[in-house]
């Protein structure tokens, strides 16, 4: 890995440090979020050796933070001929990698979600008409599952394969340049 001049690699590290934090915020662990965006800001394809040294972090560490970004699609394997190391490329485009995201955030947070709220509305379902306190209930559950709903229909237009969706929002909601 070439090292970056003095500007460049403070740069680099505060946003290594930023989006880790971001991370954290988000949920997901802070080396998992370092790792990507050491890979994401270098634009380079390194090695595991590379990152530990980077980041300062075990093998163990960046082996599982690895696995984790092969598995939400925002980071590839590279090989580079000769070298008998595996390397790691984090996506470019930040709307395939937005979209990514968004499909797995939707996958492990908000479909398990509404799975348990129609599971809590099924619990009582029988007694739903028979006593007010039922009927509230199942009113507020459905008002929330209708907002999840859109939501999750919304997102899923988004994430689709072309992405036209997520830019197609993006473009309209952009402010006006004066």
């Amino acid at each position: 890995m070439a090292m970056p001049g003095g500007d460049l690699r403070l740069a680099q590290d505060r946003f290594v440090a930023a989006w880790g934090q971001m991370g954290t915020a988000w949920g997901i662990s802070r080396t998992m979020a370092e790792v990507h965006a050491l890979l994401y800001i270098t634009g380079e394809a390194l090695c595991t050796d590379d990152i530990m040294a980077r980041l300062e972090i075990s093998r163990g560490n960046a082996s599982m933070s690895l696995r984790a970004l092969l598995d939400w699609g925002i980071v590839t394997r590279a090989h580079k001929r000769g070298d008998r190391k595996e390397y790691f490329l984090a996506e470019q485009d930040v709307w395939v990698m937005a979209r990514a995201i968004l499909r797995e955030r939707l996958k492990r947070e908000v479909e398990p979600l509404m799975a348990a709220m129609h599971e809590t509305r099924d619990m009582t379902r029988a007694s739903q008409g028979r006593r007010k306190d039922y009927d509230d209930h199942h009113e507020r559950l459905d008002e929330l599952l209708g907002l999840f709903e859109v939501m999750e229909v919304l997102v899923q237009r988004f994430v689709g394969p072309a992405g036209e969706g997520l830019q197609a929002a993006a473009t309209l909601l952009k402010p006006d340049e004066p």
